[in-house]
């Protein structure tokens, strides 16, 4: 057992036990089913829910996302899908990627099983995460410490250009993680995983308040892990640590102070391996999906230390300001071997003929990164005759430095009967500094008129970028966005909008490049029956894009001119009973040009349903497919091989009382061998086998 795992428990233990139990979790999921479900419910309901509330079940009714004000989503003239604490839990969703398989408009894993970062795209393109409304990462190795799913009370996915509040969000969109706050009631928890690859985790969520007063609260969330993945020789290890504190020495002010300290150790589950043994046919057979290929030692370690904190004071009910801050320290130590798939692009490049000694290129780098940012706003909520008027005025500011140290050498291996220790490790040379800043201001404006909603908001945003013995490259851009929604008394809302983006591009090892840029048109509905707690949504969109960034190869960029993506999205979430919830989806995405990893058509549908057996309650059983249709990567002129369709079954049953949870979740249940991607340059990426992790929660 570490010592962040004993500290843990031995914190957990040392707290009060007096407290009554809560009327829901720490986790936001509810008391257990059967005759004690209907009272949870009705309790959790009595409590307003917030845009960073904890939710009872699958449905969230309010975000922050698309607005930066707490808006209901029947009046967000967008597209957005909320995640909640329940469903991450429910399908046992253990990365950032996980959360997002059944979310309408994404493909989570674009590149597959990738222990190194999370492989999201949003609408055909690549969103900025957010973590609480704050730009979380700059450029790919200062995002690779992965963001664990237990830290976070919901995900909010903002479907298309949001540049005109964020700055820095892309024509995807912005995937805005939100992460769990203390609470003013006693909530605790602590539980153990085991699974699949040998997984053993610990963790433990532990807030409420500080003084009988009520005006100070706190909250812990720690996490320890051990595992191995389904690639030999590759880690998936963690410990984390987020406390976070609450202050509100009046109704109407409040500060919340948050850290957070994370260090993963992993390798490179992704071995680059070329499309002959793998979707296409060699002459030794198909490589087996647990290769390895690298030296054992190798290692992918990354280390995150952020401090921030939420402030907010309410003038009266009618004006409040607002100053989110963060401030973060990333380092990634890194020695890994990928295959030699683009020599000759798809095949064997040190052995084209006998097809079995690969070609390997080690890569050994370090790299730091300091990031901050920082969001002040001002909300005045007033009318103008019957002109109601939400206004939002604001300024954000972000900086952020990089070095990087990187070495490669190359060697070869015998793919199918791999012997090692036959290696160089290459020599770290420093590659130029790179420095980043951007300065944004903008005003937006909610208006209600009877039943129409108007949004409308404008932002000018100035950017700088520069590397060592390089010339500043500077830059500016206004952009806008509007919609306008009608809200019908039997529910249904339908609505128009327009977006735009513009989005600074970090330098990737010492590379410049001019920024995204993107517009949407959107059309769409959503319907919230009364008295059903189930909404649904329907959307098409017309996005286009220019300077979007290809990774031709592994240390190569490239900028693509223009991309158009057109689509239609489909979604509903809620419960059809009392004891049965819901959620699912349908997108149809038509790319010009055709970009990896993007299948025209996706579907996915998750139930869960409640029972009792033997007049015992708090039972319950789901279940989810996940299709993926057929499609080919074309990108940079070049055509990679068709990946075939593939449907993916997840299962979970679980049983639970008012203070315990025990759970078994199946992900890919059938161990489906498939694959995620394979790219036009020559490489190929499986996508997950099957994965088996049991779960006890003990709440007190």
């Amino acid at each position: 057992m570490t010592p962040l795992a004993l500290s843990l428990l031995l914190g957990a233990a040392a707290l009060p036990v007096n407290a009554q139990p809560a009327t829901s979790t720490a986790n936001g999921a509810g008391g257990p089913a059967g005759s004690t479900l209907p009272t949870v419910r009705v309790d959790a309901e009595a409590v307003e829910e917030s845009a960073t509330s904890p939710v009872i079940g699958y449905r969230a009714k309010r975000g922050a996302t698309a607005t930066k004000t707490d808006t209901p989503l029947a009046e967000t003239p967008q597209s957005v899908t909320i995640v909640t604490r329940d469903q991450i839990v429910d399908q046992g969703a253990a990365s950032l990627q996980d959360a997002l398989g059944y979310a309408a408009g994404v493909r989570s894993d674009a590149y597959g099983l990738d222990s190194r970062t999370d492989s999201v795209r949003v609408r055909g393109a690549y969103p900025d995460v957010y973590l609480d409304g704050l730009k979380q990462a700059y450029g790919y190795y200062t995002s690779t410490t992965r963001t664990d799913p237990y830290t976070l009370e919901r995900l909010e996915v903002l479907r298309g250009p949001s540049g005109m509040l964020f700055g820095a969000g892309t024509a995807a969109g912005v995937v805005n993680m939100v992460s769990k706050r203390p609470l003013f009631e006693t909530q605790r928890e602590v539980g153990v995983q085991l699974g699949s690859w040998n997984r053993r985790q610990l963790q433990a969520d532990l807030t409420g308040p500080l003084n009988a007063e009520g005006t100070l609260a706190y909250r812990l969330v720690a996490v320890a892990r051990k595992s191995d993945t389904q690639v030999d020789h590759v880690p998936d290890d963690r410990q984390l640590l987020a406390p976070s504190l609450t202050l509100r020495p009046t109704a109407m002010t409040s500060l919340t102070l948050q850290g957070l300290w994370q260090q993963d150790k992993s390798g490179s589950s992704s071995q680059f391996f070329p499309w002959q043994g793998t979707i296409l046919p060699n002459p030794n057979g198909r490589l087996r999906t647990d290769r390895f290929i690298g030296e054992p030692g190798d290692h992918y370690d990354s280390t995150r230390r952020t401090f921030g904190w939420q402030f907010e004071h309410r003038f009266n009910d009618q004006w409040a300001v607002r100053q989110n801050f963060r401030a973060a320290r990333n380092a990634n130590d890194a020695h890994y071997t990928y295959g030699d798939f683009f020599t000759i692009p798809g095949g064997w490049g040190a052995d084209p003929v006998g097809q079995r000694r690969l070609g390997r290129y080690t890569d050994s780098s370090l790299t730091r990164n300091q990031i901050a940012n920082l969001d002040n706003h001002v909300e005045g909520r007033f009318a103008t005759g019957a002109l109601q008027h939400t206004l939002l005025v604001g300024a954000d500011f972000s900086r952020q430095h990089e070095r990087v140290w990187l070495g490669t050498s190359y060697s070869t291996i015998d793919a199918y009967a791999p012997v090692y220790g036959n290696v160089q490790s290459p020599l770290r040379a420093p590659r130029p500094r790179t420095e980043q800043r951007q300065s944004g201001v903008y005003v937006q404006d909610q208006m209600k008129l009877g039943r129409w909603t108007l949004v409308a908001g404008l932002r000018h945003d100035s950017t700088s970028s520069q590397s060592d013995g390089s010339q500043k490259a500077s830059d500016s851009a206004n952009t806008k966005r509007f919609g306008l929604l009608y809200g019908f008394d039997s529910g249904w809302a339908p609505y128009l909008s327009y977006a735009e983006s513009f989005t600074p591009q970090s330098p990737r090892l010492g590379q410049t490049f001019q920024p995204l840029r993107g517009e949407q048109w959107e059309a769409g509905v959503r319907y919230e029956p009364q008295g059903r707690a189930l909404a649904f949504s329907a959307a098409v969109y017309d996005l286009k894009e220019k300077n979007q960034i290809v990774q031709t190869l592994p240390s190569v960029f490239d900028q693509l001119g223009a991309t158009r993506t057109r689509g239609v999205e489909l979604e509903a979430k809620g419960s059809l009973t009392r004891d049965l919830d819901l959620v699912a989806h349908y997108n149809y995405t038509d790319l010009d040009p055709q970009l990896e990893g993007l299948p025209r058509h996706q579907a996915s549908v998750w139930a869960k349903y409640r029972f009792a057996i033997a007049g015992t309650p708090g039972f319950s059983a789901g279940a989810g497919v996940r299709y993926m249709g057929s499609f080919r990567d074309t990108s940079g002129g070049a055509s990679g091989p068709q990946i075939p369709a593939v449907a993916l079954l997840d299962l979970v049953f679980a049983y639970e009382t008012d203070q315990w949870r025990y759970a078994l979740n199946v992900n890919n249940a059938t161990d489906k061998v498939y694959f995620s991607t394979c790219l036009s340059r020559g490489d190929c990426w499986w996508g997950a086998r099957r994965n088996i992790v049991a779960s006890a929660t003990y709440r007190f």
